[in-house]
């Protein structure tokens, strides 16, 4: 079971999030399901960067990890992604965050995706498909960082 993290700040963000998660499903090759959609406000960003639109999705996939990595690069660049920047606002930003219990360290990828614990953009969409995955402790930890479900 893989969890992926879906993010965008730029341009029609819930339409680009509702994209990738359909190409996630058609390409990932498994079992699907989202969560629902978060705005978020920027963590780590340039001082007036816009909210973010967030979800996290939980699929079984016969990809890989690297070719998992591979698919969802793929995803963000047919968004437009760009990179001038650490932290930019993007079109389009997929994190692997879990790619079952492994642990891969690697230059490229590593998983346990490293600060998913600090992130209320990926915590609270990830209680909406694996509440077992979050400790509470990390919830606390976040609590200062704006999250609220779309309707």
């Amino acid at each position: 079971t893989v969890i992926v993290a879906l993010g965008s700040n730029l341009g029609d963000s819930i339409r680009v999030i509702r994209h990738a998660m359909e190409q996630l499903r058609l390409r990932g090759g498994g079992l699907f399901r989202p969560s629902r959609l978060w705005r978020s406000s920027p963590v780590d960003c340039p001082p007036g960067s816009p909210d973010f639109i967030n979800a996290v999705v939980r699929l079984q996939t016969p990809l890989t990890a690297p070719a998992l990595l591979e698919l969802l690069q793929d995803l963000e660049q047919q968004a437009g992604r760009e990179r001038p920047y650490p932290n930019a606002p993007r079109t389009l930003d997929l994190d692997l965050i879990f790619y079952g219990d492994a642990c891969i360290l690697s230059p490229r990828l590593t998983v346990p995706h490293p600060r998913w614990r600090e992130r209320a953009f990926v915590l609270y969409p990830l209680l909406d498909l694996s509440p077992d995955k979050v400790p509470p402790a990390c919830l606390e930890a976040v609590a200062n960082q704006p999250i609220t479900p779309l309707p």
